[in-house]
Order: C-alpha cells, then sequence, then structure tokens
C-alpha cells in the first residue's frame, strides 16, 4: 500500500478547504499542503443536463463535487455580514467574524469579483421594505451581497485552482477519503479510495452538504461529539421578476424570517435568483434536491426570479439523524416524479389537488425547470411544513404583493444537508486531536462566504500551532 506524508491534509476541495489551503500555503510557503477531493477538477466538471437536459447520474455529480464544491455552479453570493450565513460569530466573536469575512472578500475580489455591493446606499428604499415586513410580522435581516453570478463565479474559482496548483497545493481529484485514522486519541492520517494512506500533522476535513453525511458517519466510527444540528426543508418558489422588482433592484436577495401563527416554527427566505433558473442538485444515490441559480451575463437571464423556502426544525431526544430526515422527504418527492424534481401551483397547493400537465401549459409563468413533473406536494411534507410555507408565502404576499398568485410555482424538496453539528472550540478543534471541522458539512457554515472566512481561520490556527 503506497503512503504519503504531508504537514497538512484538506479534506474536501470547496470554498473552506480553498481558503484554508490559500492561507497556508502564502503564509508558510515550505508546508506540505494536500486537497483530497473526490469530485473533478474545476475544468472537468462538466454537467451533461446542461446541454441534453436529461441527468444522466454522473458519479460523482459535477454540480455538488469537485472544486469549489457546489459553489462552483451556485449563483455565487457572496453574504458580507456576520448575521448571515453561519455560526462564526458565536465561536469566535462579531467582530473577529466580521473581520474574517472582510478578508476573504479580499481575496475574492482580488480574483475578479464583481466590485458592486447590493444592499448598500437605498436607505429610504430599504426603510420602505422594512416597514412592510413589519406590518406582516417578518423580521428582514440586512445583508450587503456581492453577487458573483454563476459564470463568473466558475471563472474565479478556475483562478483559485490554477494559483493554488502554482504555489505548490497538491490537488487530489477523483479521490474518496473512505477512513479517517485515529491513534490515542489524536488524527494521524486518511485511508483513500485508491488504496493510499495519507499521514498528516494537521488534518482538516472541510466538506460541504454534498458531504455532510459522509462525516457523520466518520463522527460515529471515530468517536467525535456531535449534536443533532437543524433541519432545514422546504420548497423554491418561482414568480416572474415584476413581482420581486423592489427586492431585487434594492437587496438583490431579502432575507426574511417569519415565525409562523399556527405552530411558532421558523421560516426563512434564502438564495434569491433575480433572472435565474430552478435547477436539479444530485446527492449520493441519485437524490435529486431542488436549488437555483443566477448568471452574471444578459445573454443568459430569464424573466423569472426564484428562491428558497425553508421551515428550520429543531428535534430533541432521542432523534439524532436530521439529515435522514431531509432525505426520506426528498426521496419520498423523487419517488412520486421518477427521480425528477415535483412541481405545483400555489393555486393547486391550496386546494390541496395535484397540478396537472394541462393546467401548468396554460400557466402564463413558464418553468425554468423544463423537467420538473407536475405533483402534489401534500404527499411529501408533514401537515405542519404545509401549513408552515402557506402562512410564510401569505406573509411575503404583503411585502411583495403576487407572491400568492394562484400561478406561482413551488418545486419540491428543497433540503439544505447541513444538520451534523460538530461541537468544536474556538480554533475548530474536534475532540479528536489534530482533527479541525469547518465549513456547511460540520454544520458551522451555510454559505460561500463564512465558509472561506471559516477557511482563513482555521489556518491561522493551524499556523500558530506549528510556529
Amino acid at each position: 500500500m503506497a503512503t504519503k506524508n504531508v504537514d497538512v491534509l484538506i479534506i474536501g476541495a470547496g470554498p473552506g478547504g480553498i481558503f484554508c489551503a490559500y492561507e497556508l500555503i502564502h503564509k508558510r510557503p515550505d508546508l506540505k499542503v494536500m486537497i483530497v477531493e473526490k469530485g473533478r477538477s474545476i475544468e472537468k466538471r462538466q454537467c451533461p443536463k446542461r446541454t441534453t437536459g436529461k441527468c444522466v447520474g454522473c458519479k460523482p455529480c459535477s454540480i455538488t463535487t469537485g472544486f469549489a464544491g457546489a459553489g462552483a455552479f451556485s449563483d455565487g453570493k457572496l453574504s458580507l455580514s456576520p448575521d448571515v450565513g453561519g455560526t462564526l460569530p458565536d465561536i469566535l466573536g462579531y467582530d473577529a467574524a466580521t473581520k474574517l469575512i472582510n478578508e476573504s472578500d479580499e481575496i475574492y475580489l482580488s480574483f475578479g469579483a464583481d466590485k458592486s455591493v447590493y444592499g448598500i446606499n437605498k436607505e429610504e428604499q430599504i426603510r420602505d421594505i422594512r416597514r412592510k415586513a413589519i406590518n406582516a410580522n417578518l423580521k428582514l435581516v440586512e445583508c450587503p451581497i456581492r453577487h458573483l453570478g454563476t459564470e463568473e463565479g466558475y471563472k474565479i474559482y478556475s483562478k483559485l485552482q490554477e494559483h493554488l496548483t502554482e504555489k505548490g497545493v497538491e490537488l487530489k481529484f477523483n479521490t474518496m477519503v473512505e477512513k479517517i485514522l485515529v491513534e490515542d486519541g489524536a488524527a494521524t492520517g486518511v485511508c483513500t479510495s485508491d488504496g493510499e494512506t495519507i499521514y498528516a500533522k494537521e488534518i482538516v476535513s472541510a466538506v460541504g452538504r454534498e458531504g455532510a453525511d459522509w462525516f457523520r458517519a466518520q463522527c460515529e466510527e471515530i468517536g467525535i461529539e456531535t449534536k443533532p444540528g437543524t433541519v432545514d426543508v422546504g420548497v423554491r418558489v418561482e414568480v416572474r421578476d415584476e413581482v420581486m422588482q423592489s427586492l431585487n433592484e434594492n437587496l438583490y436577495e431579502a432575507k426574511l424570517i417569519y415565525h409562523t401563527k399556527t405552530f411558532d416554527d421558523k421560516v426563512r427566505t434564502f438564495c434569491t435568483n433575480p433572472s435565474g433558473e430552478v435547477a436539479t442538485e444530485y446527492y449520493e444515490g441519485g437524490l435529486a434536491v431542488v436549488n437555483g441559480h443566477a448568471y452574471k451575463s444578459a445573454e443568459y437571464k430569464t424573466n423569472n426570479t426564484n428562491f428558497a423556502l425553508l421551515v428550520s426544525k429543531n428535534f430533541t431526544k432521542p432523534f439524532k439523524t436530521p439529515i435522514e430526515y431531509g432525505k426520506k422527504i426528498a426521496e419520498l418527492a423523487n419517488m412520486l416524479c421518477d427521480g425528477k424534481i415535483l412541481v405545483q401551483t400555489y393555486g393547486d397547493f391550496k386546494r390541496g389537488r395535484r397540478t396537472t400537465d394541462e393546467r401548468l401549459a396554460r400557466n402564463n409563468l413558464i418553468p425554468t425547470l423544463k423537467d420538473a413533473v407536475p405533483g402534489d406536494l401534500s404527499l411529501v411534507f408533514p401537515h405542519r411544513i404545509m401549513v408552515d410555507l402557506d402562512e410564510m408565502i401569505q406573509a411575503l404576499d404583503k411585502v411583495t404583493p403576487g407572491i400568492a398568485s394562484e400561478e406561482t410555482l413551488l418545486y419540491g424538496v428543497e433540503v439544505k444537508f447541513y444538520s451534523n453539528k460538530v461541537i468544536v472550540n474556538k480554533d475548530f478543534e474536534t475532540s479528536i486531536k489534530n482533527l479541525r471541522a469547518i465549513g456547511d458539512g460540520a454544520g458551522i457554515t451555510r454559505g460561500l462566504q463564512q465558509a472561506s472566512a471559516n477557511g482563513l481561520c482555521v489556518a491561522r490556527s493551524i499556523l500558530e500551532k506549528m510556529s
């Protein structure tokens, strides 16, 4: 069996892993830094469905795995406030989290990110939106947004991949970490799918949502302390741009939170894509969940805006498998739609009836996800989640009238797989010595910017330890 020795081994080439490697190699060019990624290098991440319109079941999926993770093909929104996108302020303090977010933002800018920021210098317009939100019992979370765009984000991450390679970071693609090795309570290395054993002084698990289930299994196997996280499950809403015009132009992504009247459950908007497209993400085992993205170029823009509505559920003991819970709901939708995404009009959703091809065809709102299957979300979601979603849609309609139109499209299921919450200290060390956990897959972050900032932070902690 082949063996190798490195100073720092990073599992996962998403934003957290990328920025960790970036900081390490810039501050200590002599370090041997390796990233192991189960997906492909960014230039080889090609999704056949984008040209053929049909998923062919690539393994691993090029949309969710590979260099830059799911972020490579996402809408590419960088949330520039610590109030959004993760728990770094809770772990590090608000000021430290703010500083890290600003520093990671500067790196994105240096690699070509758009200098424009949404949600600033629009005080009068945002004040009016806030007033409407308050009247509807919604909380508006103000967060400046830098929009990379799907195609521009891909270019930025391509430059970062090239930069890391030039600086001497070893990128090992198409390789699955099968096991984290532990001796006397300390992580010593990993075994990979190609039969190699890689020993490292420090190991960073930087897997994203797609790898959350894998890391949960590793936590159970080697005894990493965790606690059940929040389950986020819901739908992706699609409306005409005109309905969302004020929110899109002034905030780009309006982050609104609602606590439902019936159950007092938290529902939030997430990942708004003005003039964007609804998309499918495929996870391990062919599980199809819905997502969305938007391009920067006018050439690829649509007439529709899409955004997620996510119901957050926290469970108590003995429940300890929130990821599986979310998967089971998504599997139900897949079962009804032959492995595709289900779509229903809001009018049919309210009436509790299945949307048909005929009724969908006479809708003025044309779905951007062409292979979505008309169906009935009440056969998928528990009653409680159905009520939560309906109440949220009605509340949003008071802020931006038209959301509760009969023709509004609801796609299901959207699930965020970051429910395995790893217990870490301020240096992001787990209960296993020399093993740190960062990013979405550890339940610490929920987006590109905090994941990137998390990478910088843990790199500095490693450098301090090694000095």
